[in-house]
């Protein structure tokens, strides 16, 4: 193993998250019921029988014929334009569904894009789509939602909470908010202060919606330069709606942009990055340690990633993108039903993965001295600084072909640390890798490779994550126009939390 902190590893075996004591779930579950019961109120989403949670591989980033595409009517100026139906994908919301389950989805958001009085489409003729494909594929957990249009920015993922008023809601929040909803346009819809004027709507609604900023760098025309969003700005969205606003795609989609399926640099790069490329595949908020991510980290939010397919065209019929869950998967740790999902996402339970790359990841800090003191992917552990901690990583690969027909096998895994208060600007300075493990540092329970490293806890508060890669690269490097994302894959944890007694 390599190490940059000089900490020698040990070896120990950590519990995988559904291997919790079945007794110890269910006297938890059964309390937390009783109490619901007691009280009239309906159970929440955390109270579950968490028994049921595992690895749950999903999509929130998915389009149909309904995001239309909109051409001003020449003999009628004054008329808003009639949207055209598969205007910017041919694919309607049930074939994206089959092809999801087809390629291992077990949940997925419908998120169109607007328009134009887009919203009485959505309400109109998607829902009615929604509720078709939930009941022909039930073993699909469907989620509503539209890539809603950033008032003063670009796009980011809206996903309902499954709720009878779900459809209006929906509405509801496209028709205020959405910017480009007006006709004529309304240049006072298009600002950032309205965006947050939209986000404290959100969190004030009975069931809040969650919202995932898509694409976060693709305006960017440089490295560590931003263009129509800034860290500052998804800061300035968590403080305005922290119960709506979770993070932020790592890994954005149409990841099988080519050359000959585009006219331009945006069309040949992998995620359409015309500015500053993507970095194995993830956008340079993310692909770079101690950048943009960090720095939100750094600033004690708990922010998470996930990879989506943004699909509108496949690649096979000369579009950019791969089918929901052909390529990128976002996995969350939660029972198979829309309330857990939602919160796994909003809890961290969260890791991401290209190409098949692995389907399983935990991550888990425990203390030496009191191992009844650990704590999971999203969690927070409470310990004095100088304690002894053993982190577990356990993952495990596919063990079978991907959509390319390839067996990847993981070159090594990173475990990196940084400092939760000492963000600084656009960066975190304080964040390193602790430790760099290849195959030989790895040893095998079953189909599961387990790795072990012993270390103190940090003074202050302290986030662990973990990243993987196929290459034998040490950073992820820019990606080259028309290169294969097929041998360029990576993974990634979202944080674990630690906190000073």
């Amino acid at each position: 193993m390599r190490l940059c902190s000089g900490i020698a590893p040990v070896v120990k075996a950590g519990a995988m998250p559904d291997r919790l004591e079945n007794s110890k779930l269910m006297t938890s579950t059964r309390l937390l019921l009783a109490a619901a019961l007691l009280s009239g109120h309906a159970l929440p989403a955390y109270a579950q029988d968490t028994s049921q949670r595992r690895w749950l591989a999903g999509d929130h980033h998915v389009h149909s014929i309904y995001s239309a595409r909109y051409e001003p009517d020449l003999e009628h100026p004054d008329r808003a334009p009639e949207p055209i139906i598969g205007g910017d994908s041919a694919h309607t919301i049930l074939r994206n569904v089959q092809m999801a389950r087809r390629f291992g989805l077990d949940w997925m958001v419908s998120t169109d894009h607007g328009g134009p009085h887009h919203s009485a489409l959505n309400h109109d003729r998607a829902w009615p789509e929604v509720v078709a494909a939930r009941r022909a594929v039930p073993e699909m957990t469907l989620f509503y939602g539209m890539e809603f249009d950033v008032p003063g920015g670009e796009h980011a993922s809206l996903i309902l909470p499954k709720a009878s008023d779900e459809r209006g809601t929906l509405r509801d929040i496209e028709a205020r908010f959405g910017k480009r909803e007006a006709f004529p346009a309304d240049p006072s819809r298009n600002t950032k202060g309205r965006m947050i004027e939209a986000l404290r709507y959100m969190a004030a609604l009975p069931q809040p919606p969650v919202l995932i900023g898509n694409h976060p760098s693709r305006t960017a025309t440089g490295y560590g330069e931003w263009g129509l969003h800034a860290p500052a700005e998804y800061l300035a969205w968590k403080q305005a709606a922290p119960n709506v606003v979770i993070g932020m795609e790592g890994a954005p989609g149409h990841q099988a942009a080519a050359p000959q399926n585009g006219k331009d640099k945006a069309h040949g790069s992998r995620g359409l990055y015309g500015g500053f490329p993507t970095m194995g595949g993830f956008d340079q908020m993310v692909a770079r340690v101690g950048g943009a991510w960090d720095a939100l980290l750094g600033k004690g939010l708990h922010w998470t990633i996930t990879a989506t397919s943004d699909s509108h065209g496949h690649w096979r019929e000369g579009g950019a993108d791969f089918w929901p869950g052909e390529y990128s998967k976002t996995w969350v740790f939660a029972a198979p039903n829309h309330e857990d999902i939602l919160d796994g996402l909003r809890g961290g339970r969260v890791f991401v993965a290209t190409g098949g790359l692995i389907d399983r990841l935990d991550l888990k800090a425990t203390l030496v001295d009191d191992s009844e003191h650990s704590a999971m992917m999203g969690g927070t552990l409470a310990a004095r600084a100088g304690e002894e901690m053993d982190v577990t990583i356990r993952f495990r690969t596919a063990g079978k072909p991907n959509a390319a027909g390839q067996v990847p096998l993981v070159d090594h895994v990173d475990l990196i640390a940084g400092s939760a208060s000492a963000g600084d600007g656009d960066g975190n300075a304080s964040t390193r890798i602790v430790g760099r493990f290849t195959a030989g540092d790895w040893r095998s329970e079953g189909d599961v490779l387990v790795i072990t490293h012993r270390m103190k806890v940090p003074a202050g508060s302290t986030y662990l994550r973990v990243r993987g890669s196929n290459t034998n690269q040490t950073e992820p490097q820019p990606d080259m126009i028309g290169e294969d994302p097929w041998s360029d894959l990576w993974f990634y944890s979202n944080p674990l939390y630690l906190k000073e007694k």
